[in-house]
């Protein structure tokens, strides 16, 4: 009986052990930055730190291999890794360039393999990659020396003298974005933008070891013997939310969204065209919401100048005040969703992330006022828009008269302006109208010619 116990508490022992160890092996949380920088890497690096927190990991290892890319996204995912509680730490595969050093930089270690790269940080220019202007550089150096003293000082004692040191040299990273600046420890340095290799990042304190795999950087640097590695894996909704996030589809949805505005106001009723702005505000807004982007203040605004509009198209005669105040609130609803300000609060928002923003609105307003223009001609007409809205030329459509109608042939005015529907005012008294030749002008003078099918049906009236 004695050894039956003693064989259970045995047992329960090493069951114990075995579950303490389990429970003891360290967790390294990777995620990939493996293409250019962008919106779907910051959905990626946004999305994985949250993940990693909620696993309980121990950390998180950034394995980068990038040429580069948006600096706007560069700048979300630098914050986001400076404010993490987890301690993250790069191991660059082979190219951590541009907006790569920026993030790498940020992160708490840097590893780097044999023949890896990092530096070379200007901003360049998306269409044509040469350098962007000086105050878009000034920003850039600014910000990557500013992540560079986020890391703070050593202290060490010199022949009896305490020393400091910055952990990364704010001027070796001010130097990855302007060529003007000399590394004293580098050769032949002055004419040219800084880029390390891995034995000079660890020299000049930007790489703490070079190793070939994550495994030897968790190992030989980390210190972890016994460790569990879990990956990152992106969902279709992470791709398609990146997808919606490109400011080329960006400008895209914005086009089709007043396109979409100006067509349904062209047709009576409710129909196509406010499915299709509805749709297209949903996906411009929606992924933006969801990434912290937009609030809801700022769709609320988008909102509310939409209703401005209609109401000025169609309840208040003309355009005024209304119709002017609801284009400033749909545009700015679009813009401040793109910014990650908080309040109206812009401390935090890049001149770069500004210019971007304002960028992808003025094209997407461009398109779509080229998209009205190009359009508009055709609606009625032949083609696949013949039905978007009524023809403005009703003649040979009109049903025999059902009902006699004293005011046909009398004159009045157009009370609203009738594309080709509207209202008019006959003998005082205000009559839902159709214009059976072209579109007539709010105020012009009409004669009614047609009363069918409980519509009244005018005419502009001649000039004599």
């Amino acid at each position: 009986m004695k050894k039956t116990r003693v064989l259970t508490l045995l047992l329960l022992f090493l069951l114990a052990a075995e579950i303490y160890a389990q429970d003891s092996k360290s967790l390294i949380y990777r995620i990939n930055i493996k293409e250019n920088i962008g919106s779907n890497t910051m959905i990626y690096l946004q999305n994985g730190l949250r993940e990693a927190q909620a696993v309980k990991a121990t950390c998180v290892l950034l394995h980068m291999n990038t040429y580069g890319g948006g600096v706007m996204e560069a700048d979300s995912m630098r914050t986001a890794i400076l404010n993490s509680p987890l301690p993250v730490y790069v191991f660059i595969d082979n190219n951590a360039a541009s907006a790569g050093a920026l993030i790498a930089i940020a992160c708490d270690s840097i590893y780097m393999r044999n023949g890896a790269t990092i530096g070379a940080a200007t901003v360049v220019n998306s269409t044509d990659g040469m350098a962007a202007p000086d105050k878009y550089q000034s920003y850039m150096r600014g910000m990557i020396r500013a992540t560079a003293e986020s890391h703070g000082v050593d202290s060490f004692l010199v022949n009896g003298k305490l020393v400091e040191k910055w952990r990364r040299d704010p001027k070796i990273a001010e130097a990855m974005v302007d060529e003007k600046i000399v590394i004293p420890q580098l050769e032949d340095d002055s004419t040219r933008v800084l880029t390390l290799t891995a034995a000079e990042a660890v020299e000049l304190g930007y790489c703490e070891g070079i190793a070939e795999t994550i495994h030897e950087v968790a190992t030989s640097y980390l210190g972890y013997k016994e460790y569990e590695l879990k990956t990152y894996n992106p969902t279709i909704y992470d791709y398609i939310r990146g997808f919606l996030m490109n400011g080329i589809v960006q400008a895209l949805l914005i086009m089709i969204l007043i396109g979409a505005i100006y067509f349904e106001i062209q047709s009576p009723g409710i129909g196509a065209g406010a499915a299709i702005a509805i749709i297209a505000a949903i996906l411009y807004f929606t992924p933006l919401f969801l990434t912290g982007y937009a609030q809801s203040w700022e769709i609320i605004i988008f909102v509310i100048g939409l209703i401005l509009i209609v109401f000025e198209l169609f309840v208040i005669p003309g355009f005024g005040v209304a119709g002017v105040l609801g284009i400033i609130f749909m545009i700015s609803g679009l813009l401040l969703a793109m910014i990650g300000n908080i309040n109206f609060n812009f401390e935090g928002v890049s001149l770069h992330a500004l210019f971007k923003s304002s960028m992808t609105l003025l094209a997407g307003l461009g398109l779509g006022f080229a998209l009205i223009i190009c359009t508009s001609s055709r609606i009625g007409k032949k083609g696949f828009l013949r039905n978007a809205a009524l023809h403005a030329d009703q003649e040979g459509f009109m049903s025999v008269s059902m009902e006699p109608a004293s005011i046909v042939g009398k004159s009045g005015i157009a009370a609203t302006v009738l594309r080709p529907s509207g209202r008019v005012e006959v003998e005082g008294v205000l009559y839902d109208a159709a214009s059976i030749f072209g579109f007539i002008d709010k105020g012009e003078e009409i004669i009614v010619s047609r009363y069918e099918n409980s519509q009244v049906y005018v005419v502009r009236k001649p000039i004599h």
